[in-house]
């Protein structure tokens, strides 16, 4: 246990109060506003818990009319094995007070002795509690935020409570240090790269010092060369272009007698269209006729029903003595109950013969409607094919207009590139592209110019920046290592995360799904994304009442499911909570009596038997049969609560 007493002075509706807590289960009851959610709250502002200073302004929890509140919580500092919790004291009881005034000031005492709040949290972490994690201490609407909280949200918040954050800083810590280790390798690539190019330009210049006269030959002969190409490229365009307008004038043909052919088809369907619509309509006015008649007798049928029923209900006081004036065969004479069960008989028998006749015109109309649809959809077919024919039609006219332009200016630019080429030389056949040929030119152009300002130094340099260039390539290399350890280090620092993770995870969810069990539901615990550790997450499934489980969330289930759902999940990972105080407001939220019953049940079940110290506050009235609980009951008196222990 962590707490063996709560003494409140002035917080709240409390005057002055001294709670006594004990080992297991502790029940907080009474009715709505005596005070029992202050009792958790005093406890989480002492606490130092982040969730209750952000929501208020701590001097608004003063009693009023007063100007000072004081909290005070007895922790239990006693041995456990050879060692107390906080080994600073050696006492069995150690005070933690936190005061609060109305102008502002509030401080933290230990054994009334001034102390900070980092001071606080290293001792309670001592003890292995987190105030500030929900799965320790649930408020009031917690248990229904819990639901909205993400999977990421979640599982962190698990891993705080079962004490398995230090797996994933461990994570985090390997891929920080990957990704200094890979900043530094690019920056080392990017130095690479550039002794490299350097390198190569340096090269490049001894090269070209040896080359230069060879090039000036290479490069007249590369102009004429590509003259001749170009008379080649001009001449492949008039023939190009020759044979796209025979093409285009076929394709023309081709369309216009598609068109006729879809012109002669629509006009069919929309003729059987008219048919079937006509066929359609004298069914419609038929069955309109028969489900009238069918109203009719089912009118009858009613009527008479309802006539025959209360004649037979006043049966049994016709047979009476006390009424001699009518015996029964007169007045089933006189209401002739043989003719109504006849007239029932022939309506149902002429309404079963107009069903008959209703499905025959409805399955008719169904199959006329389905080959109605199937003629829509073609001439549907047929306008959008002629559309597009006619579209096409006009494309193709226009695009033989476009190309007879083509082809008189391609063979005035033939004519001139002939002229051009005739003056370079005699005709060569290339092989190549012009785009090949002018890269060439360029080439050996930039290699001119190079050149002319290449300096005896090029072969000094040359051997410098090699130099240099190996140095960073082994470098480069030694990082690269570095990486690979580093990226193995992930990898099983994240392993390591996933087992443990896995592990608990298999044990909580078996626990959870027998829970479940109990209030007639199936779930499971399932991790999403373990293999990204930073979008790893925790789902929850339910399904009640036979429905297949599905994620838990504030749209799915109903508020009593949300709360027995998530009361089955805390439930089920009591037994690797670290801490020994955990707390929850109003568990039973919503919930029915049924499953608030197993729900508490299980809950000292899950606390028997441990260190475990529960609070539980709740409005309802529980009955817990022969079993070892600490009953608590609050009720608010004049404006005071009022602290009762209940033997």
């Amino acid at each position: 246990m962590l707490i063996r007493e709560v003494i409140l002075e002035n917080f709240m509706s409390y005057q002055y109060a001294r709670i006594p807590l004990k080992p297991g289960v502790n029940i907080v009851c009474g009715p709505n506003g005596s005070g029992k959610s202050s009792l958790l709250l005093a406890v989480s502002v002492c606490l130092g818990q982040s969730y209750t200073e952000r929501a208020r302004r701590l001097r608004d929890l003063i009693r009023w009319g007063k100007d000072q509140a004081r909290i005070t919580l007895v922790l239990d500092n006693a041995k456990r094995g050879r060692r107390r919790p906080v080994s600073k004291f050696n006492k069995d009881q150690v005070f933690l007070t936190r005061v609060l005034r109305k102008d502002g000031n509030y401080w933290f005492s230990i054994e009334n002795r001034a102390a900070t709040k980092h001071e606080v949290q290293r001792m309670l972490s001592k003890f292995g509690v987190d105030p500030d994690n929900m799965l320790i201490i649930m408020h009031q609407n917690m248990v229904e935020r819990f639901t909205v909280l993400s999977p990421q949200e979640k599982l962190q918040a698990v891993e705080a409570a079962v004490g398995l954050e230090s797996y994933r800083k461990n994570v985090l810590q390997a891929r920080k240090k990957l990704s200094r280790i890979l900043s530094q390798e690019e920056s080392v690539n990017k130095l690479l790269e550039s002794a490299e190019q350097t390198l190569n330009y340096w090269r490049e210049q001894y090269d070209r010092y040896q080359q230069k006269k060879q090039l000036l030959i290479k490069r007249r002969f590369l102009e004429r060369e590509l003259a001749w190409a170009e008379v080649q490229k001009r001449e492949k365009i008039v023939e190009e272009i020759e044979r796209n307008l025979r093409q285009e004038q076929a394709s023309l043909e081709e369309v216009e007698e598609q068109l006729r052919a879809l012109e002669e088809r629509q006009g069919k369907l929309q003729k059987d269209a008219e048919t079937l619509k006509m066929e359609s309509q004298k069914l419609y006015e038929e069955r309109l006729t028969l489900e009238r008649e069918k109203a009719r007798q089912e009118l009858n049928v009613s009527f008479c029903t309802r006539l025959l029923r209360e004649v037979e209900q006043l049966q049994p006081f016709l047979l009476k003595p006390r009424n001699p004036q009518l015996t029964l065969p007169q007045t089933f004479e006189l209401l002739k109950i043989r003719n109504l069960k006849e007239i029932i008989g022939n309506s149902n028998e002429q309404i079963g013969k107009l069903v008959q006749r209703i499905n025959e015109i409805r399955t008719r109309t169904q199959r006329l409607n389905e080959e109605l649809e199937k003629i829509n959809e073609a001439v549907v077919d047929c306008k959008i094919n002629l559309a597009l024919l006619q579209y096409r039609r006009e494309s193709l006219e226009k695009t033989l207009k476009k190309l007879n332009r083509q082809l008189h200016a391609a063979n005035l630019d033939l004519k001139e590139a002939l002229a051009q080429a005739e003056e370079k030389g005699s005709r060569i056949v290339s092989v190549r592209s012009m785009m090949e040929i002018l890269d060439d030119i360029r080439t050996v152009d930039a290699h001119l110019m190079a050149m002319a300002d290449v300096s005896e130094d090029v072969e000094k340099m040359y051997e410098s920046y090699s130099k240099l260039y190996l140095e960073l390539k082994e470098k480069a290399k030694l990082v690269a290592e570095n990486r690979e350890k580093a990226l193995e280090e992930v990898k099983t620092r994240m392993e390591a995360w996933k087992t443990v993770i896995r592990r608990l995870l298999d044990r909580v969810n078996l626990q959870y799904q027998r829970i479940l069990m109990e209030s007639n539901a199936v779930g499971e615990v399932k991790l999403v994304n373990e293999n990204d550790i930073e979008a790893a997450g925790l789902q929850l499934l339910v399904g009640f009442k036979g429905a297949k489980p599905v994620p838990l969330n504030a749209y799915t289930q109903s508020g009593g499911e949300r709360s027995t759902a998530t009361m089955s999940f805390l439930l089920a990972l009591q037994q690797h909570i670290r801490s020994p105080f955990r707390a929850v407001d109003e568990f039973d939220i919503h919930m029915d009596p049924r499953n608030r019953e197993t729900i508490a049940k299980t809950l000292i079940s899950a606390v028997k038997g441990s260190d475990a110290q529960y609070v539980v506050i709740t409005p309802s009235q529980i009955t817990f049969a022969e079993e070892d609980i600490h009953v608590i009951t609050v009720q608010n008196v004049e404006g005071k609560s009022i602290i009762r222990e209940v033997a």
